[in-house]
Order: structure tokens, then C-alpha cells, then sequence
């Protein structure tokens, strides 16, 4: 009995809950379809992951390759975004930026969703003294603010790479525990849960079989909005000096490092605030659009904004008529 109440409602919570009637496939091609800004962000977002795998192919100079004959040159067919204090090409700065930019928006994003599943599931399917620490602390994270926070982590573990992955993947776990959390005290109560416990089912198979999967759908846009989020800081810690260290290409190292020329040279520090808000606006976009499509709630907000719109619209004919 019980094996045939999970077999029958599993199909249909998750139906419920996710929104796959028309599967996650059929959805996303729905989303490039009727939000153009998200597909061509989405677009653009790949375009910027080919350049920064493809980078030493692509620039014309190296990385940290010098030429203090041509320092401080303004763009032209040799250098297009000019050249720096010490000769290094802009443009091919900017190309090898890509890559510590999107690894370090990247992987502490992925390392805070992971950290942020384990204490969201842990929270809210247990509950208790279990929620109340979990959550306390998620508070107290979320109370700081995060620049200040992976500021305090740099100063305190040093300027390097990893110590940055730390700092920004402590600042934005909270966020993601407070989301699973929430939907999986929602979940644990559903049928087919119920019907997994009956049958002896572990907790740990129920969170990570029945609860987790639903959880997907919200996690992927809260993913592609803590990206941009990352790269944000990242930028700031390295404007600040506590981030990427010379002679590494960071675009936000790099507006540091142009910020006494902006009157002068201003193109060193524009190619690289351009290129940042090209990356944060093209994830923001992406977030946007993958949140109307597989988010239940904004799925039912579109729906009702459409329905209110052409009841506008029949009313206004009427008085008209």
C-alpha cells in the first residue's frame, strides 16, 4: 500500500512543485522564446566562457607581456583598448580577466550552494533545537554585510585565491539555507514523503531522493544570481587591494591599478567597468528569465498580470463601445 501511495504521488508533487509538466526542456525553450533578453544573456554568458577558456588563443599579447616603448598608448589597430603604465595590452588583459572573474564567480557560488543545501535540508527537515542553531547562524551571517565580511576573511587568512573562494563562499551560504529550508518544510509534510518514512525509508535518501530534486528549480536562479553577486565582490576586493594580487589580470585589479590615469587615459579603467557590467547584467537577465519560467509563484503572478491586462483592456471596450 504504502510502496503504491509513493509511486502515485511522487509523479504528481513533483509536477506540483517543480512545474514539469512540460519538462525542464520544453520550459527553457519556452523562456528563449517569449524572454529575449534572457536567451540572448544566456547566449552572451557562453560567449564569455569560450573567450576565457579560449584566452591564450585569442589575445594578441600575453598576459603580463611588456612593451614600456608603448606605455600609456590610447587605442588603435595594435592595441584596441590601448595600453597600460607598463606597456601591457588592454584588450589582452582583459581576455585572461575573463577567467579569474568567472572562476571566482563561479566556484565559491557552487561551494556556497553546497554548503547552503546541507544546512537548508538539515533545518528544515529535522527542525528543533536542529532549525533554531542552523537558522541563529544563517542570521548572524546574513546581519553582517558581505564586502565587510570577506574583507575581515582576507585580512585575517591573507591575500591569496583560496582565502578569496573562502570569503566569498561564507558571505552568501545563508541566503541559499534559508531558501531550501523553507521549501523543504513545505515538502516533508507532501504524500509521497510520508509514504517513503512508512516504508523504512533513511531521512538522508528522503532528503536527497524526494526533497532535494524539488528544490532544483529555485536553486538554479538562485545560482545565476549569486554569480554576478561574487563578481561583484571580487571586483570590490581587488579595487580595494585585498583581492587578486599583480601581476594577475583582474578586472577589478585592473580598475585599481588605472584609478590615477582616469582623467588622463580613460579608456584603462573603462574596458574593464564595461566588461564587468556586461558579465553582472547578462547573469542578472539570465536569473530573471529562468526565475519567471521554472518559479511556480512568478509563473502564477505572469499569469494573473495577462488576465488582468485583457480584463483592462475588454472594460475599456465596453465603456468605449
Amino acid at each position: 500500500m504504502a510502496d503504491e501511495m509513493l509511486k502515485n504521488a511522487q509523479p504528481q508533487e513533483l509536477e506540483s512543485q517543480i512545474g514539469e509538466e512540460d519538462g525542464l526542456k520544453e520550459q527553457l525553450l519556452r523562456m528563449c522564446r517569449q524572454n529575449k533578453l534572457a536567451a540572448f544573456s544566456a547566449v552572451l554568458i557562453l560567449v564569455v566562457i569560450l573567450i576565457a577558456i579560449f584566452a591564450p588563443v585569442l589575445a594578441p599579447y600575453g598576459e603580463a607581456e611588456q612593451d614600456l616603448i608603448s606605455r600609456l598608448q590610447g587605442p588603435s589597430a595594435a592595441h584596441w583598448f590601448g595600453t597600460d603604465e607598463l606597456g601591457r595590452d588592454v584588450f589582452s588583459r582583459i581576455l585572461y580577466g575573463s577567467r579569474l572573474s568567472l572562476t571566482i564567480g563561479i566556484l565559491p557560488s557552487i561551494i556556497s550552494l553546497v554548503v547552503g543545501i546541507f544546512f537548508g535540508l538539515l533545518a528544515g527537515y529535522f527542525g528543533g533545537w536542529v532549525d533554531y542553531v542552523i537558522m541563529r547562524l544563517a542570521d548572524i551571517m546574513l546581519s553582517i554585510p558581505s564586502l565587510l565580511l570577506a574583507m575581515v576573511v582576507m585580512y585575517t587568512l591573507g591575500q591569496s585565491t583560496v582565502n578569496l573562494f573562502i570569503a566569498l563562499s561564507l558571505t552568501s551560504w545563508a541566503s541559499v539555507a534559508r531558501v531550501v529550508r523553507s521549501q523543504t518544510l513545505s515538502l516533508k509534510e507532501s504524500e509521497y514523503v510520508e509514504a517513503a518514512r512508512s516504508i523504512g525509508v533513511s531521512n538522508g535518501k528522503i532528503m536527497l531522493k524526494h526533497i532535494l530534486p524539488n528544490c532544483i528549480p529555485s536553486l538554479i536562479v538562485l545560482f545565476t544570481l549569486n554569480v554576478p553577486s561574487a563578481i561583484l565582490s571580487e571586483s570590490s576586493l581587488s579595487f580595494l587591494g585585498i583581492g587578486a594580487q599583480p601581476p594577475a589580470a583582474s578586472w577589478g585589479l585592473m580598475v585599481n591599478q588605472s584609478k590615477q590615469f582616469l582623467f588622463t587615459q580613460p579608456w584603462l579603467a573603462l574596458a574593464p567597468c564595461i566588461a564587468i557590467m556586461i558579465v553582472v547584467l547578462a547573469f542578472n537577465f539570465l536569473g530573471d528569465g529562468l526565475r519567471d519560467v521554472l518559479d511556480p509563484y512568478m509563473k502564477n503572478q505572469s499569469r494573473r498580470g495577462r488576465s488582468k491586462r485583457w480584463k483592462i483592456i475588454i472594460m475599456f471596450w465596453k465603456s468605449a463601445a
